[in-house]
């Protein structure tokens, strides 16, 4: 099971480091809206410190739906990085995983989660176009990346929402152009 998500309005209490690489994964949300990319970014960092992989969402640039932040930073390391290495590994993540990438989360033995804005906060910051993306949107939030975390049947530590209004600032004015 996760840690208990903070109740809305409370900030997540982050370790020592958490903030500073939590701000390079928002880092990254910057660089791929720079680059018209949804605006989200993940790091994953070892047990030590060390920096294991980096990525921003790529979706418009590829055409590839999986690209997001979280499962373009897994798929930089999966081959390369062993088990114990992931399971003391934390991922950083400008907002709180999608299924798709919780679900990749928990494949790849990743024991840590950290991340930014919440789905509820990012869906309303988001313009729904039509009426198939705000069921779309409706049915993303009914289910939560921390609900798929949580119902792992291995612990993973999931902490946030956190840094909110950095991890917001992205998003502003992104999703109703």
């Amino acid at each position: 099971m996760s840690a208990a998500p903070p109740q809305p309005g409370e900030a997540a209490a982050l370790a020592a480091n958490d903030g500073v690489y939590l701000r390079q994964a928002i880092a990254w949300s910057c660089r791929a809206r720079a680059r018209g990319n949804p605006p989200f970014g993940a790091v994953v960092i070892g047990a030590q410190g060390e920096l294991l992989s980096e990525a921003y969402c790529n979706t418009a640039e590829t055409g590839d739906c999986t690209g997001h932040a979280e499962t373009n930073a897994v798929r930089q390391i999966s081959a390369r990085v062993d088990r114990d290495t992931l399971a003391g590994a934390t991922l950083y993540t400008s907002a709180e995983p999608c299924v798709m990438c919780a679900g990749a989360i928990f494949w790849s033995g990743i024991g840590r989660v950290v991340f930014g804005i919440d789905a509820a906060r990012l869906h309303a910051l988001q313009v729904p176009r039509s009426r198939q993306a705000y069921a779309a949107a409706a049915a993303a939030a009914a289910l939560s990346g921390r609900d798929v975390l949580a119902a792992s049947p291995r612990f993973i530590e999931c902490i946030g929402p956190a840094l909110v209004a950095e991890a917001s600032a992205p998003h502003v004015g992104f999703w109703s152009s």
